[in-house]
């Protein structure tokens, strides 16, 4: 990667500027480089913008930011930062904030891949391949946080890594936090897999003195080799564990999700042991454990890397999600019985509601299997394969409408 400049930060530091002083002072940074030179990685060139509509066409108008290994970036002009996450269960109505949109970490089981095909994007590598960089990020959480309820929650990184590689140079996650460091009274959950959350303890601690929050850090496994080909540009397990324990010391209230589970690999209960183990070493918070669910988007990709990696599970993956992107019940109650067991032994605290969020934070164990029924990772993103049956049997018009519907949630 080359030649990222920061899209938020005002020239004079962290103060923050009208949009009108923001946009006279770094107008020489749209386009923020010049267009990359073409190379054998970089994709088409973004479609005649005339005829898109919505995020499609914002993405087209887009422009170059840089290069990295394989990886385009893209400036993305959005009209608004915050976005509104509604639970599956309906249970929660919180915001959620994505910088990017794409992530380089690649994961082959990512369940967000969809979120590049509103931008016209069939092709699931292009997710983290094109990578889109929001502009006046901070500007616009300026605007929009003065209309948030003291309690209100948001959620940082639901959809891609708000730490991916790129952000080590734009700062966009930075610029946004320093945002939130200005503000109390609201809870404030962040999601991540990289190390470099911890360039930003300062901002972290203060934001944590006035307000409530929670970080997340991903780990799946502790192979490193099973997640160099399952994650492949995430950081090693053994530096996210070493991440969890310098948060922790700082005084952050931060836990391991250990999602998701796949089945046949990491969902046993030496694998869950060694995890929860380890977790208890850096003093976790919490630890939360979850099943694989696979969406249309991302289920090619995965069954590819089964089929690579994992031959003799072909069979048992295409019969467990031939016709749902969700486990069975049994199998989610008997991985939710193991995650329990295991956390007892270990002196571990659980979640038991919407694990990107505030709520139950490090709560002791003993909630009902009711409030565990559902995949940590699926809380904020809509259960499309069953809407979508009950849809076709009610006749067109109705499929017609729910693409409308889905198309006004995706907006991160």
């Amino acid at each position: 990667m080359t030649g990222i400049l920061p899209l938020t930060r005002s020239p004079g530091g962290s103060s923050f500027l009208s949009m009108g002083e923001y946009k006279a002072k770094t107008e020489s940074l749209f386009p923020i480089l010049t267009a990359p030179p073409e190379t054998s990685c970089q994709g088409d060139s973004p479609a005649d913008s005339n005829r898109l509509r919505g995020i499609a066409r914002l993405a087209a108008q887009g422009d170059a930011a840089g290069e990295g290994h394989c990886v385009e970036f893209r400036t993305l002009p959005v009209r608004s930062i915050l976005n509104s996450s509604v639970s599956r269960r309906g249970l929660w109505f919180a915001k959620s904030i994505n910088p990017y949109r794409g992530c380089e970490f690649a994961c082959r089981y990512c369940y967000a891949r969809y979120t590049h095909e509103f931008m016209e994007m069939k092709d699931p590598a292009d997710f983290e391949r094109k990578i889109y960089m929001k502009e006046n990020a901070a500007w616009l959480l300026q605007q929009e946080i003065r209309h948030l309820r003291a309690g209100e929650e948001v959620a940082l990184g639901t959809a891609t890594d708000p730490y991916q590689p790129v952000e080590r140079k734009a700062k966009i996650t930075r610029s946004l936090l320093e945002v939130f460091a200005t503000q109390s009274g609201l809870r404030f959950g962040i999601v991540t897999k990289s190390t470099l959350i911890e360039r930003d303890i300062d901002l972290l601690r203060r934001i944590a003195d006035k307000n409530d929050l929670v970080i997340h850090i991903t780990i799946t496994t502790p192979d490193a080799k099973l997640a160099r080909i399952l994650e492949p540009r995430a950081p090693r397990p053994d530096l996210r564990f070493q991440t969890v324990q310098r948060l922790r010391q700082a005084g952050l209230r931060t836990g391991i999700l250990c999602s998701p589970l796949l089945p046949g690999i990491t969902d046993n209960a030496r694998a869950l042991d060694s995890m929860a183990r380890r977790a208890k070493a850096v003093d976790a918070s919490f630890f939360a454990a979850s099943p694989l669910f696979l969406k249309p988007c991302s289920k090619g990709t995965f069954l590819t890397f089964i089929h690579e990696h994992f031959p003799q599970l072909d069979s048992s993956y295409a019969q467990r999600y031939a016709d749902a992107a969700f486990v069975s019940k049994a199998y989610q109650k008997r991985i939710t019985d193991l995650v329990l067991a295991i956390t007892k032994k270990h002196g571990l605290n659980r979640r038991f509601t919407d694990a990107l969020l505030t709520r139950d934070a490090g709560s002791e164990t003993g909630s009902s299997s009711e409030d565990q029924r559902l995949p940590v990772q699926a809380e904020l993103w809509p259960s499309i394969n069953n809407e979508k049956r009950a849809l076709e049997k009610r006749g067109p018009s109705s499929v017609a409408a729910e693409k409308v519907a889905q198309r006004v949630m995706m907006t991160s």
